[in-house]
């Protein structure tokens, strides 16, 4: 994922080479010149590894002669932020994965609205700019989920299908806490807040879905909203032992292993989970249901569009950038490989799952909503980060009160 959660949505730029990728979408290697090489930043996580990228790749370096597709690894650093130092260094790459356009980053991607491929693409509408086209991706990601320990839950006398509100969940954790688990896993990193937005956006959106454009109009405030009661669960769940404080030392690969070793009874995490269980071989003991809520039950789902790329405006191989996006979103295999790696879905796309991915299929199904941070309704740039940051300062201290207080704070600060 990237994780996907920070996740984290014109200028109508329609040059010559545009119009010739446009024009040479089935043949071989599109007019690629030969010895092209194309850089594109990638996101690595436990699931899309180093050598699943190369993989990936491979498959079209095979059918497109004379283009290498060359792995820009972003680290320990986000994609915003390794783009952002290629081009302070005079050296752009061509694609960049797992970066959402804003109104303000347009015009460091390539316009791609008159290419008509796109508009088959998963939530391409939701995350228009200006009505433009700047990014493009291969799936949907729901995330509002809860992850679960069929074992500890016998253990505790826990029926998961009764958890609705956030007091049932609550109890819940009382009860696993006594049979001799932890609660609920965390961990550090983009982690702790991640989780946090999983569980309130479910309810507050739902309710609310203009909540973060309303935000952005001044209309609306942390303080005075839905997400206080949130911040005071959270709070209440780390001074009652439920959540470990010593886990904001652990990165999210440490966290998920902790969960997948039966050390912790539940993890909120997105679909993106499935894969790892899958691979671990732990699935068939692992349960999901859709997030508690003290609203409407169930809640739309967070989600968000999965491996998003975009063309970067700068690359020095426009027409062959756009044709490996287009290969990247358009073809059968290439989806499915995507799709399956990162346990995400996409209509009229099936790949075999197991019955971990099946019951994540079954909420999506159930959902009344898929709710989508983008277009009007996406946050400030760094909000995510900023969120991580007052999410954790709960476990040293700081009130929910003054949590919320202090994202309105920072939100004002940047207008």
């Amino acid at each position: 994922m990237r994780t996907m959660w920070h996740r984290a949505s014109a200028v109508a730029l329609a040059p010559l080479v545009l119009a010739s990728a446009v024009g040479c979408g089935a043949s071989g290697s599109d007019g690629a010149a030969e010895g092209t090489t194309l850089r594109i930043i990638v996101n690595i996580s436990p699931n899309l590894t180093e050598q699943y990228w190369k993989g990936l790749f491979a498959k079209y370096e095979k059918s497109h002669p004379g283009v290498t597709v060359k792995l820009e690894l972003t680290g320990t650093i986000s994609a915003n932020a390794k783009l952002t130092q290629d081009l302070a260094a005079g050296d752009p790459p061509d694609i960049a994965q797992q970066i959402i356009p804003a109104p303000d980053t347009v015009k460091l991607f390539e316009d791609l609205s008159d290419q008509a491929w796109t508009k088959d693409t998963p939530l391409v509408d939701q995350y228009a700019v200006g009505g433009r086209t700047y990014m493009v991706g291969v799936g949907e990601q729901i995330q509002s989920l809860v992850f679960y320990n069929k074992e500890a839950f016998a253990k505790a006398g826990v029926n998961a299908s009764q958890i609705r509100t956030l007091s049932q969940f609550t109890a819940a954790m009382g009860s696993l806490k006594s049979a001799g688990y932890k609660p609920l896993q965390t961990a550090g990193q983009w982690v702790t807040g991640g989780q946090f937005s999983m569980m309130a956006d479910a309810s507050v959106l739902t309710g609310n879905p203009q909540w973060i454009k309303q935000r952005n109009d001044g209309e609306v405030s942390f303080a005075d909203s839905g997400y206080v009661p949130y911040l005071k669960r959270y709070e209440q769940w780390i001074d009652k032992g439920y959540l470990d404080k010593s886990a904001l030392g652990l990165t999210y690969a440490d966290g998920q292993t902790a969960f997948l070793n039966g050390k912790s009874a539940m993890y909120m995490m997105g679909s993106f989970f499935v894969p790892a269980a899958d691979a671990a071989k732990k699935s068939d003991g692992i349960g999901v249901f859709t997030m508690p809520t003290d609203g409407a039950y169930p809640s739309g789902q967070f989600g968000n569009i999965s491996n998003p790329y975009t063309v970067v405006k700068q690359s020095r191989h426009k027409t062959e950038a756009i044709d490996l996006v287009k290969w990247l979103v358009t073809d059968e295999e290439a989806i499915k490989s995507q799709l399956a790696a990162d346990g995400n879905l996409r209509t009229g796309f099936s790949y075999p799952m197991s019955s971990l991915g099946t019951s994540v299929q079954k909420i999506l199904d159930g959902t009344p909503s898929v709710l989508v941070k983008s277009g009007e309704n996406q946050p400030v740039a760094g909000f995510s980060d900023e969120l991580n940051k007052q999410v954790q300062s709960l476990y040293t201290g700081t009130s929910a009160k003054d949590a919320a207080g202090g994202l309105d704070k920072w939100w004002n600060s940047q207008n």
